[in-house]
């Protein structure tokens, strides 16, 4: 009957509150046997012309004592199953988290962002009905006719024993339409996921729509998509009302046989007046708890299609680095990169036996035109990738056999696109350093010329929206460098830490940077090659290779792949400031 146990156990304290449940909806239905009893005996006096006061007073005080008693446990029960769906959807969102903040930054960036809103959304609401009503539900109802048998058979056994028979018919139903309903809803899911990926994708992508004006098309293409899902979510509604219709014809049907069998027994003098009414008032009890199982069974099965997506996200092996040697380097850091070499594709290598050093208390700037492999060997530095062949030595050692916690708290990166997460400007800065006192970050942002700024602004509680989008971008990136500054780590890199911003903000920055050479390694990836003119070492990629490497005069003198590139830049920014005053 669709117990899922690995998802029952995976929120093993929602038992108890199902547990719970299940007992508070059997106290009142205890209830509902003792209501119906009282009422019975004023129908017998009634009948048998038995009627006074005082009977009437007395089984009426019974049937209110009973009819509260069946009120509070059914409060009470809807307590419990709140707890239990709360518990559930606590409990799985945090493992959902867990699981991506566990997995490295290359294996979440290959996750679906759309596929893992859904889940820890839609899915895990689903799921509160599983656990908040389907399953007290189920055993509940495997509970009460039993219960109302073994309380009916002592007036008359064969209409019990019918009534007891007939109950299975609506399990029977249920197990018949879950074989159909499996593989619609894996289906309806599939699709609703898919429609989710797309809108969130045009979404970001909206103003490059606009810009091409291809957003029309994106809109019919989402309209088929949302056809589709419409599709198959009227087949999932018609699946549902059937069956519905289905469990009401076999409930009713079941009570009708267990009242008419009672009927033909008290004509046969084989039961009492108060025999024959206890089973007309308590016949439709034994199906009513199975119909409503079948009500929520329907979201219930959506719910556990929606596990399997939860548990296929929390099945996902996670690409472990198995050595945990702990990276703290006591002095600046030396980088060496040994025969290095990473391909996205079998096609095309992005870098082909790359060999350079890094010296540690300088300036290394990596330039190039766009593909050349930039980008790759900063994700390769950071760790975001693992070195297909060759290797990347920190001080003489191979960081594949460092812990990602010990690395990341010595090499910092900050890039064009360096996020502000929205809250307090301080809540941004002490990620870096939770130890931080307000003192250090008013230093850091001195040093990048924000201080000023945030005093003016309401202090380090001033308020920042999500991406920073109530700052500038030249604001944004020195507050991301001061940022990496509070982290105080040996190793600095900056990918095009300067792209996209104000003159002022880029001087700044430049600064700071020469600066901070003077006790750290500090590494730039840069296309605007102004930015490596007071590098110590510049070094030219082309085509996943070192073309060229030196100082700035050496590169010049020597007329080569450079010179070309930095001729080529200062004759187009010529032409642009010439036609600017012009």
């Amino acid at each position: 009957m669709m117990i899922d146990k690995r998802l029952i156990n995976t929120v093993a304290e929602s038992k108890k509150w199902i547990a719970i449940n299940v007992l508070w909806n059997w106290v009142a239905l205890l209830g509902s046997i003792f209501s119906a009893i009282g009422f019975t005996y004023l129908l017998q006096a009634a009948y048998q012309q038995t009627l006074t006061w005082e009977n009437t007073t007395l089984f009426t005080l019974l049937l209110i004592s009973a009819l509260t008693l069946r009120a509070f446990a059914s409060k009470m029960a809807v307590k419990a199953s709140y707890r239990a769906s709360t518990n559930v959807k606590h409990q799985l969102r945090s493992l959902i988290y867990n699981k991506i903040a566990m997995m490295p930054l290359n294996q979440v960036q290959s996750q679906s962002t759309s596929t893992i809103i859904q889940v820890a959304s839609e899915g895990v609401e689903q799921l509160e009905i599983y656990f908040g009503r389907y399953l007290p539900q189920l055993f509940y109802s495997l509970l009460a006719p039993l219960t109302l048998f073994s309380f009916l058979v002592f007036f008359n056994a064969p209409t019990a024993l019918i009534l007891l028979v007939c109950v299975p018919l609506i399990p029977m139903s249920i197990i018949a339409v879950n074989k159909i309903a499996k593989k619609l809803l894996a289906k309806y899911w599939s699709i609703y996921v898919g429609l989710g990926s797309s809108f969130l994708d045009n979404l970001q992508g909206l103003v490059t729509l606009k810009i091409y004006q291809d957003d029309a098309y994106k809109a019919q293409v989402m309209d088929k998509e949302a056809e589709t899902f419409r599709k198959i979510t009227m087949k999932v509604l018609t699946m549902q009302l059937n069956s519905v219709s289905i469990m009401d014809l076999l409930a009713y049907g079941g009570s009708a046989v267990g009242i008419i069998t009672a009927l033909y027994q008290f004509q046969d003098d084989s039961i009492s007046i108060f025999g024959v009414i206890l089973f007309i008032l308590l016949a439709s009890e034994f199906f009513i708890p199975l119909r409503l199982l079948g009500s929520f069974f329907h979201v219930a099965m959506n719910g556990k299609a929606a596990s399997d997506k939860i548990f296929t996200l929390l099945d996902t092996p996670i690409e472990q680095n198995q050595a945990q040697k702990a990276f703290a380097p006591k002095e600046c850091v030396q980088i060496d990169l040994n025969n290095l070499s990473f391909a996205y594709n079998p096609e095309k290598e992005a870098l082909k036996n790359l060999s350079l050093q890094i010296k540690p208390n300088a300036l290394s700037v990596f330039v190039g035109k766009s593909g050349c492999g930039k980008s790759t060997l900063v994700s390769l530095l950071m760790g975001f990738y693992s070195a297909q062949k060759g290797e990347i030595l920190f001080n003489g050692e191979n960081t594949a056999t460092f812990s990602r916690t010990s690395f990341y708290k010595n090499v910092s990166l900050v890039s064009h696109a360096s996020y502000i997460f929205k809250g307090s400007l301080r809540e941004n800065m002490l990620m870096a350093n939770l130890n931080a006192s307000d003192e250090a970050i008013y230093q850091v942002l001195k040093e990048v010329n924000l201080a000023d700024f945030v005093r003016e602004n309401g202090g380090l509680d001033m308020p920042l929206l999500s991406r920073g989008e109530n700052l500038s971008g030249g604001q944004i990136q020195r507050l991301a460098l001061a940022r990496a500054l509070l982290h105080d780590a040996k190793v600095y890199i900056f990918d095009e830490a300067t792209s996209n911003i104000d003159v002022e903000s880029e001087e700044i920055i430049l600064q700071f940077i020469q600066r901070l050479k003077a006790h750290k390694t500090i590494i730039m990836v840069s296309h605007r090659l102004a930015n490596a003119v007071n590098a110590d070492e510049i070094f030219v990629l082309n085509q996943g290779q070192l073309a060229e490497q030196g100082t700035h005069e050496a590169l010049m003198q020597a007329q080569g792949m450079y010179y070309t590139m930095f001729t080529q830049q200062q004759d187009l920014e010529k032409i642009r400031t010439e036609s600017n005053h012009a």
